[in-house]
């Protein structure tokens, strides 16, 4: 059984920066391939992005790409979302998500095992 924390979310204004951070206990943290996900009120879940578990891969939504990077540190069981330039339609619970052997190409939340429970960011205009 995998735990997974998120930290790091937050209020900010319109063009600023957060990183997420989500921390794994529980299992062996190299062979997850990590998922973002983020909830907006009133919307559906929606993948942002992803790392595979060998780290090479990363993939992210159109609506983030060339703003947000993921990355990882096995030695530190973390995976991280950098948020730079951010907007008011960022503002969403952002959810960090594993997958066993996930090679960072997993858009759907069905492919997931693990689910941490959420961050709140806010992005003011």
């Amino acid at each position: 059984q995998v735990q997974l924390v998120e930290s790091g979310g937050g209020l900010v204004q319109a063009g600023g920066s957060l990183r997420l951070s989500c921390a794994a206990s529980g299992g062996t943290f190299s062979v997850y391939g990590m998922g973002w996900f983020r909830q907006g009120p009133g919307k559906e879940r929606e993948f942002v992005g992803a790392i595979g578990w060998r780290g090479g891969i990363t993939n992210y939504a159109d609506s983030v790409k060339g703003r947000f990077t993921i990355s990882r540190d096995n030695a530190k069981n973390t995976v991280y979302l950098q948020m730079n330039s951010l907007k008011p339609e960022d503002t969403a619970v952002y959810y960090c998500a594993a997958c066993r052997f996930g090679r960072g190409t997993d858009y759907s939340g069905d492919a997931y095992d693990y689910w941490g429970q959420g961050t709140q960011v806010t992005v003011s205009s």
